[in-house]
């Protein structure tokens, strides 16, 4: 199983079924040449060391000192303390992974080597092999939306005509794995804490991933000790294997969102071009402010897609400057959750649809053909 990737072309409010050709306005950005809009947004990647070593302080620091007080407060008897530690505890560990995500981008700071070097310090935390990462979402950058080359750095996702030509075990294999409590419960045990210790893969592209991946289970099974021997094992796995998770299962479910939402667009791979693919296919996830910052501004996914050399914390300019992309692909909170039932491509309709829609469809072709 990988993880994600979905493409569709539905206005909200029309009802299932209905052709729709959305126009400029409904879009919020003319569709005329998403690739000038890639040329216009090159001049906000340019890098700071100052803000990016900034950046870097702001999270590591404070999720250091989180998982210190979580310690003292399970030592202490103050479980309450622990409890409301564990959610910002988790969402700094994201915010690490996201300055991770920069580094392979080589956007948080000019220089390749720290880039690389950050990244490689901070995937012993997420545990994601830095070099066997940025492999595959190169990958997903390059690949994403197109219907043909699915399969690396996404979520799986089916068509219609392919769901409907597999098994009655195929099918429920596939409703299992689409399911949240499997998609954002066992996957991130599965994908951070199993998968990526193996570049599966990448097992035959050299032995970079084959040694990223093992450098990386290395550098983790030393700090493991190391925390282990200052902390005792039942501290040690009641304080990082929760912040572990549930960081993970947050990543997991920004991932999902950004690709995953009404409005998105895919195309076989004769018609698919990779700035429209960006710009129509990635969404603007629109979070309360707070969030925003918790997740490094990845919710502006559409622009970070467009231009991926422009470093998190420069995101927000674009907007500024260009506050037409503010409400294209524009998902909310509340509407986020609505995505959950998406999970099947209609390649007739160009939309993404729920299971439920499915049996309708087919339920108004058996009385259509009757």
């Amino acid at each position: 199983m990988l993880w994600l990737d979905l493409r569709i072309k539905c206005a909200p409010g029309r009802s299932f079924g209905e052709m729709i050709v959305p126009t400029d306005e409904e879009q919020g950005v003319a569709r005329l040449d998403a690739g000038e809009w890639s040329r216009r947004l090159r001049q906000y990647g340019k890098p700071s060391a100052i803000r990016g070593a900034r950046e870097l302080a702001i999270t590591s620091i404070p999720f250091a000192i989180a998982w210190l007080l979580m310690f003292l407060a399970l030592e202490n008897g103050y479980l309450w303390l622990y409890a409301l530690l564990l959610i910002p505890a988790a969402g700094f560990l994201v915010r690490l992974f996201m300055i991770q995500h920069d580094c392979g981008h080589s956007s948080f700071l000019r220089s390749r080597r720290a880039n690389d070097w950050i990244g490689r310090a901070i995937s012993v935390l997420t545990l994601t092999p830095y070099h066997t990462w940025r492999i595959g979402h190169a990958v997903h950058h390059a690949t994403s939306g197109n219907l043909d080359r699915r399969g690396i750095g996404d979520v799986d996702t089916l068509t219609v005509t392919e769901y409907l030509g597999r098994s009655r075990w195929g099918r429920l294999r596939y409703r299992l794995y689409r399911h949240p409590g499997v998609m954002f419960g066992l996957g991130p045990l599965y994908l951070f804490v199993l998968r990526n210790r193996v570049p599966l893969g990448f097992m035959r592209a050299g032995w970079k991933p084959w040694f990223s991946t093992m450098a990386t289970n290395v550098a983790i099974a030393a700090l493991v000790v190391v925390m282990i021997w200052a902390v005792g094992l039942e501290y040690f796995l009641l304080i990082h294997l929760p912040i572990v998770l549930l960081g993970a299962a947050a990543g997991i479910w920004l991932f999902y969102v950004q690709h995953q939402y009404r409005d998105t667009t895919w195309a076989e791979n004769a018609s698919w071009n990779m700035h429209d693919a960006a710009l129509h296919g990635s969404s603007h996830y629109d979070l309360p402010k707070a969030l925003k910052w918790i997740t490094a501004n990845i919710g502006v996914h559409h622009v970070h897609h467009l231009s991926s050399r422009i470093p998190f914390y420069r995101l927000p300019e674009v907007l500024r400057d260009y506050p037409e992309l503010i409400n294209h692909g524009r998902v909310t909170l509340l509407r986020s959750l609505q995505g959950l039932r998406l999970v099947l491509w209609d390649e007739e309709r160009r939309r993404l649809i729920s299971f439920k829609e499915l049996r309708a469809l087919r339920g108004l072709r058996l009385q259509t053909a009757g």
